[in-house]
């Protein structure tokens, strides 16, 4: 026996990824890639005589993401953005040129329009639509004094943006930064495995567990965004991300079959029924397991279902209008005040209501902001002050920078959301702080105005959002229930959705249910479960799956070995 257990503790150990001071040699090898592409920004900006290196160096920054994947199609998203939002620029400023508060009216206009589409995308894409709000803030607004300049603002913050995408594409294709393809995978596999021992569970008449099937759920739908980045690693990416996308599809359908059963929904009737309810499960099964084989192999799935994300108009037209009511309060209070050089404190400002509106929680990433901003003003003075300390050589910047960059970049490897947020925001906040420039300016008021316009927009949108609170978590749930009480009374099919594509934009109902503190919330949470029980019956019962293969499994009602 005890042989039998030092063979086990081994087993267990090899399993462990390899860590150097205590941290995965993952995250190391992550954070030493943000430190390299960021210095080849840099280098090529100033090599370039680029008027914004700051914006290279940020863009960066930006797409610090774990896996190839990933970054890629932030990026996309990132330039496709920056176009629109250069374009908006051009036209808010050419509309309103000779009255700077209608410019910055329909900044807030502009910017609440943006988090409207924010709230009915995920992902990066919801990153993008904030984006191109935000990035009026640093051209026009930064340009309200001399209009006339706004074009080339825009052209220079683009060509620095394209750098800083060059620069970290090419840093994670030298360094073989790991796909996301392969780590999707694992995960799907993982997730099927736990589906099958859930439906095993079900066939054997054991009673059923609402905490397994949500947590499943939750987890599945979640994967949603993260499938799309697998469409940029290759050419074959996007038959991939397909083959995904009707992988999680697949698993809602099992995972609602099992529940079905479970529930004893497939047991009110005869004999046949039950039998029906089993062949549903293992069918459903067996649709999952061709769906991932696609994913692996990369090939065509033999259905090409979508993935469809739920979208509440309500909650982002009540979003949208707060964010434009403090982006008006804070613009009231900045031109009441007259600060100079007010405009670089409301473009932070912008920034902050923008990223919040990608958060479940934006005033929570608001005194996020505030927390890290000290953090990152204290590390910033002690690299510029007293490191570099009037350096101008190139070698010793990128030595400099490389604890700093480094530091802040593994927390965002960390997987744990709050680390991540902080580290994000401290290295964002270094390099715009730090300014890097060719040569160097070693201004100590410089920085200290910078450094106070950020607290003082941190704090100002904080008031703003203490005086008209964000969405709350009671509220988005209300409205989520609302609506699919709604939908059950008025059945309707969206774009020409299949049953199964119908279940996972309910599921994606139910997730965004669940993110909002759905579980502390056990009478609603029953009746949006409920609902989304008859939802999919309805769905669903005209509608029996297609057995694959043979068609054995009509006859065979066990469940295949869960491996």
């Amino acid at each position: 026996m005890k042989h039998c257990r030092d063979q086990t503790v081994v087993a267990t150990r090899t399993e462990q990824p390899l860590t150097i001071a205590k941290i995965s040699v993952g995250a190391w090898s992550f954070a030493i890639r943000v430190w390299l592409a960021t210095i080849l920004a840099l280098f090529v900006s100033f090599w370039l005589q680029l008027e914004s290196p700051t914006t290279a160096a940020l863009t960066v920054a930006v797409l610090a993401e774990p896996t190839r994947g990933q970054a890629l199609d932030k990026a996309g998203w990132r330039l496709l953005a920056t176009v629109v939002g250069v374009t908006a620029s051009i036209a808010i400023t050419g509309l309103f040129s000779q009255a700077r508060d209608l410019i910055l009216a329909a900044f807030a206009v502009w910017l609440g329009v943006c988090v409207f589409a924010a709230k009915l995308l995920d992902g990066y894409r919801a990153y993008a639509a904030v984006l191109s709000g935000y990035t009026v803030a640093f051209i026009a607004t930064q340009q309200l004094d001399n209009p006339q300049h706004v074009f080339e603002s825009g052209m220079a913050r683009g060509a620095a943006i394209v750098i800083g995408v060059l620069s970290i594409a090419v840093v994670n294709t030298l360094m073989f930064a790991p796909d996301r393809r392969s780590h999707l995978v694992t995960q799907l596999a993982a997730i099927h495995r736990r589906v099958r021992l859930y439906a095993s569970a079900a066939r054997r008449g054991e009673p059923g567990d609402s905490t397994t099937f949500l947590t499943l759920l939750r987890e599945i739908v979640a994967l949603r965004p993260e499938i799309a980045s697998v469409a940029p690693e290759s050419s074959g990416g996007s038959i991939e991300s397909a083959a995904g996308r009707s992988s999680v599809v697949s698993l809602i359908a099992e995972l609602q079959a099992a529940r079905s059963l479970n529930s004893g929904c497939a047991r009110d009737g005869d004999a046949e029924t039950e039998i029906l309810g089993r062949s549903e499960v293992l069918i459903r099964d067996e649709q999952v397991s061709q769906d991932l084989l696609a994913l692996s192999s990369g090939k065509w799935p033999r259905r090409w279902w979508r993935a469809p994300l739920y979208r509440s108009y309500r909650i982002a037209a009540e979003s949208a209008i707060r964010a434009a009511l403090w982006l008006a309060i804070t613009s009231a209070f900045y031109v009441w005040a007259g600060w100079p050089a007010a405009s670089v404190s409301l473009s932070f400002v912008t920034l902050m209501v923008g990223l919040g509106a990608t958060t479940p929680k934006p005033r929570g990433f608001t005194a996020i902001v505030l927390v890290a901003t000290p953090i990152a003003i204290a590390l910033t003075g002690m690299l510029e002050f007293f490191i570099l300390d009037g350096a101008d050589d190139f070698p010793l910047l990128a030595i400099g920078l490389a604890p700093f960059v480094i530091g802040a970049a593994l927390p965002i490897a960390s997987g744990n959301l709050l680390w991540s947020s902080l580290g994000r925001t401290i290295l964002a906040f270094t390099m715009l702080l730090l300014a890097p420039s060719n040569p160097q300016t070693y201004n100590p008021q410089a920085f200290l105005f910078t450094s106070m316009f950020i607290i003082a927009a941190a704090a100002l949108l904080l008031a703003a959002q203490t005086l008209i609170p964000p969405l709350s978590d009671d509220e988005r749930r209300m409205q989520l229930l609302a609506e699919a009480r709604r939908e059950l009374r008025e059945p309707s099919s969206k774009n020409g959705e299949t049953p199964e594509e119908a279940m996972f934009r309910g599921a994606s109902r139910l997730g965004q249910f669940l993110s909002a503190g759905g579980a502390e919330d056990s009478e609603a949470l029953a009746e949006m479960v409920s609902c989304f029980d008859q939802s999919a019956i309805i769905r669903c019962g005209g509608s029996k799956p297609t057995p694959p293969g043979d068609g054995r499994y009509d006859k065979d009602l066990d469940l295949p070995e869960v491996t």
